[in-house]
């Protein structure tokens, strides 16, 4: 018998006004729009940026600087440890764009998707686990990475591209979505199975920082190994 999947719920609008699904508060930057501070770096390299993922991707933006990309209208993000993160995109080969920043992997995905994230881990028995997984989706922002897949120089835990987006067809058309579960042969990505990695390899990495951590009280005149 094939598994029953809870039906997507209709991804509505972005309303700004409204908490972002995953809990986090929406970034002010994404409601201020264009008012938002000014550049603190390139003037040229920020108003490039912004040309492409507005004119070439068709992507909304802060316009803040550091530039921002508004989530819950082309896109939503799963976000989770860079390392389980670098396990997830081992194990499955096909995803939408991938970011990197400050230590955690952004997983574009359908929007709305972050809407479904807490029932979906619900109902593939992650409920209730510390997972360190989270949805950015309407009312959200992340960090825009330069338009490259290299991070900037001299700038440890700038965002920058893994996998980036493809011009200019764009990647909503190939974003893991509830749609693809059971397809055979379909382009989209399935979601469903994508979180289930997502979270098993979000575990793993909670275990393993769990048996580390007693050794943070090693008394002070043990030895320790060095290479």
């Amino acid at each position: 018998m094939s598994p029953i999947v809870p039906p997507p719920r209709v991804p509505q609008p972005a309303d700004t006004s409204a908490p972002v699904p995953s809990g986090r508060r929406p970034d002010p930057d994404a409601r201020t729009g264009r008012n938002a501070s000014p550049a603190t770096g390139s003037a040229g390299a920020a108003a490039a940026a912004e040309r492409f993922y507005e004119d070439v991707l068709g992507w909304r933006t802060d316009r803040g600087r550091p530039l921002g990309l508004l989530t819950g209208l082309r896109f939503d993000v799963l976000e989770l440890p860079a390392a389980a993160g670098r396990a997830v995109l081992r194990r499955y080969g096909r995803t939408g764009p991938v970011a990197v920043a400050e230590g955690r992997m952004r997983l574009l995905v359908a929007a709305g998707s972050a809407e479904e994230l807490p029932a979906l881990l619900e109902w593939l028995e992650w409920g209730g686990i510390g997972l360190d997984l989270v949805g950015v989706g309407a009312g959200g922002r992340i960090t825009a990475p330069a338009p490259d897949r290299v991070p900037p120089p001299c700038s440890p835990g700038a965002a920058f591209w893994l996998r980036p987006p493809e011009p200019p067809r764009g990647p909503d058309q190939f974003l893991p979505a509830l749609a693809g579960f059971g397809s055979r042969g379909g382009d989209a990505p399935d979601l469903v199975r994508l979180v289930d990695m997502a979270a098993t390899e979000c575990h793993r990495v909670r275990l393993r920082r769990s048996r580390i951590r007693p050794s943070a009280g090693r008394p002070s005149g043990q030895a320790l190994a060095c290479s």
